[in-house]
């Protein structure tokens, strides 16, 4: 059981890592999104690996789970969703804002309006 969970973990990294190397924005977001739930994993492992156990912490119980953090694991998922949710609009504007996607925009890649309108104005000696 702890080989499984060490080697998703490990998967999950390697593929939140690799996606967050990409160019483009929405691989980027998909990456911190394996990131995160490669952490929610690994938290939710350290609470032991057992099963059919209540989490109860009592002197009386002989074996049980400790729900601190399950509780965690809870509390990131919520706040993993939201700060996607936000990424995912704040992307989604930049790309309709520049039409483009890339995450290391340069000067020639930004999107001039007054070059595309008129194809004449940047030739010189035109006059």
């Amino acid at each position: 059981m702890e080989l499984l969970i060490a080697s998703a973990v490990g998967v999950l990294t390697t593929c939140g890592v690799y996606l967050m190397l990409r160019q483009r924005t929405f691989p980027v977001i998909i990456g911190l999104s394996l990131l995160s739930y490669a952490v929610n994993v690994f938290l939710f492992a350290t609470g032991r690996l057992a099963l059919n156990l209540p989490p109860i912490l009592s002197d009386t119980a002989t074996g049980y789970t400790d729900p601190l953090p399950q509780a965690l694991v809870l509390t990131a998922i919520v706040i993993s969703f939201g700060m996607t949710a936000v990424v995912l609009m704040i992307a989604l504007s930049a790309y309709l804002s520049s039409r483009n996607d890339r995450i290391d925009m340069g000067v020639d890649d930004t999107y001039d309006d007054e070059q595309d309108s008129d194809p004449g104005a940047n030739a010189e000696g035109d006059a």
